[in-house]
This record gives C-alpha cells, structure tokens and sequence, in this order.
C-alpha cells in the first residue's frame, strides 16, 4: 500500500532527491515546510526547514557514498569514516543519523536516514516511535520502493496509532478530536514539548490539515468494526466496551502492550500479557494507562537522540537549530497569549 494523499512530483522535491544517493526504500518529507500549521502564513511557510527521513537498506554503503557526494553535510564525526558513522546511526538514540540545516536548491533542509528494518520495526512494533509517530501524521512521499513488507508495515501503523487513540477517546468524539489524538502521540513523554516546541504545536498540525488527515484515515475508519465513523458528520462512535477495549488493547503494538504490562503488573507477580490487558480493558482509566504506555515509549528515545543530535549536527549547527524552536516556542506563547 502506497499511503494516500502524499505522492508528489513537485520539481523542487525531484531535486533535492538527486543531490544524493538513490538506494532508498522510502523518501518522505515533512513538517512546518511542507504542510501548512495554524498561524503560519504561506510566506513563512517558504522560510521554513524542510524536513526529510530517508530510509536505506545498507546505511554503511548510502553514507559511504554521501561522503563523496556531500561531505560538507556532516559535521567532524566525517573525520571517523562511514563505518563509525552508521555505527553511532543504529546504535544510539532512535536509530536515526540526522544532519541539519543543510543549504539545498534555495532552501534549509533537514534529513534523517535511518535503515529499512529499524524503520519496519519501529512501524510494527513502536519501538521507539520516532519515525513511525511522524508516520501517523500527514507526509509527502517521495519516494516508495514496491516491498510488501514495508506497505504492509506502513499500513498498520496508521492501523495501530487509531486502535491507540481510540482507548483514549470518550465514546463519542469528532474527527479533529480523533486526529488531535493520532498527532499527539509521539509527543506524548517527550521532553522536547517542555522546552523546545510550541506547546500548540499538535493542535496546529491538526487544524489545517483535516483534509490531509481524512485521507489517511477515512478507508480505515469505515472498516472498522470497533467505530461507528459518520464522515458527513465528523463525528464517530467507539466501542468503549470491556470487550471492545480488550481487542482494541490486544491489536496494540506489542512494544507498547508490554509497557501497559509493566505499569500495570505488580513486582513478583509476573502475569502474562493477555490477563493484564484483561483487567485494564475493565478499568475506568483504561485509556490513562494507554497514555501513559505511550509516553514511557517515546521518553527515552526522544532525549537520547536529542543528544546524538549534538554530535551529528556539531555544536555551531545545533545552537543555531536550538535558536529556531525557541523562537518558535515563543512565538506561539504570543499567539497563545494574544
């Protein structure tokens, strides 16, 4: 499955794909430089960073050749060769190796590379969230390789971050409710939200971009069985019943059940899973416990790749990246407070 609403064969993006190595699986961007957010005008929108993930399937041999192609991207960790370079990718944080602020066809981009089976584990299973939480929202494709695996990962993502929302939604709810919910997840625990991002930021991405979100999720929202969706409305109906919640709980992710289990499991009674998400499906604050499965998830991996950022951006590139969010931060207290 190729996902919806993000193909693109804008000139701009054809060219920045060419500038590096093309063995890629999947190339998306995303963000403020792409989509529209509230408050932004589209002359603002133009000055923004766009943002990239590319993933590969031999990180080694793609930064082995973006070496030759594009050194100056990197920052003094160049100087320990590719090896090093996909060693500290896969090894720390999110598994992600971003270089930043990066002058490209008259624009600053950003680009994360990140290999192919990280990026399906992280889909599948949520093991970090970074990549598969910028997933759940709005993307533009750029590029797609015809794996099955990877569509069949992709998909249940989407599948996998509306099975979440849903234990965290009343029973009736709209569709920006809905789509408020899937934007916040992978920023649910993470630190950055304290002290680096606009604390509208979600509410932002959301509310220019329904029609973006309906896209991505209406197909998936009329097939399943555990929502009542009525698309004319924008509004939907979710089955907040024990049982209901108890399969909504057992087609988690199973990173994230086994962080429920661990909330929820006293020491030395070493329950199996499906008991636990029994008794969580019959409590009252089922959906807090969700919430909160889903931040002891993102937690740890946003701050430790915050810190391999430091490195990978170098200390002149990652002030100047710090200086921007915390403009931002402050320009939407302004907006906020106005």
């Amino acid at each position: 499955m190729s996902l919806p609403a993000l193909q693109s064969t804008g000139v701009f993006y054809r060219r920045i794909l060419a500038q590096f190595p093309q063995d890629m699986s999947l190339a998306f961007a995303y963000g403020s430089g792409v989509f529209r957010q509230s408050g932004t005008s589209p002359a603002q929108m133009g000055k923004n960073m766009v943002d990239f993930v590319f993933a590969v399937d031999d990180p080694l041999t793609w930064h082995t050749m973006n070496l030759m192609q594009n050194r100056q991207h990197y920052s003094f960790l160049k100087h320990l060769g590719p090896k090093k370079i996909s060693s500290i990718q896969n090894e720390y944080g999110a598994a992600v190796y971003y270089n930043t602020l990066v002058p490209a066809d008259g624009r600053i981009i950003k680009y994360g590379v990140i290999s192919t089976d990280a990026l399906i584990d992280d889909l599948l299973h949520w093991k970090t969230l970074y990549v598969a939480g910028r997933l759940h929202k709005p993307v533009r494709i750029l590029l797609q390789s015809e794996s099955g695996k990877l569509s069949c990962a992709l998909a249940t993502n989407l599948k996998s971050a509306l099975t979440a929302s849903f234990l965290m939604l009343p029973e009736s709810c709209s569709e920006e409710d809905l789509f408020i919910q899937i934007a916040g997840l992978s920023y649910s625990g993470d630190f950055r939200m304290l002290i680096g991002e606009d604390r509208s930021k979600v509410l932002n991405i959301v509310k220019d971009n329904m029609q973006h979100f309906r896209l991505l999720y209406s197909s998936i929202l009329q097939e399943c069985p555990q929502v009542v969706y009525k698309p004319h409305q924008g509004k939907l109906e979710v089955d907040k019943s024990p049982e209901g919640q108890f399969t909504q709980l057992m087609a988690l992710p199973r990173n994230l059940q086994q962080q429920i289990s661990r909330l929820m499991d006293p020491p030395g009674k070493n329950r199996d899973v499906e008991e636990i998400l029994l008794q969580v499906a019959q409590d009252p604050d089922c959906g807090l416990v969700v919430q909160q499965g889903v931040s002891c998830i993102v937690k740890t991996p946003s701050f430790t790749q915050s810190i391999k950022g430091i490195a990978t951006a170098g200390l002149l590139k990652t002030v100047s990246y710090s200086t921007r969010k915390m403009r931002k931060m402050w320009k939407g207290w302004r907006r906020k407070a106005s």
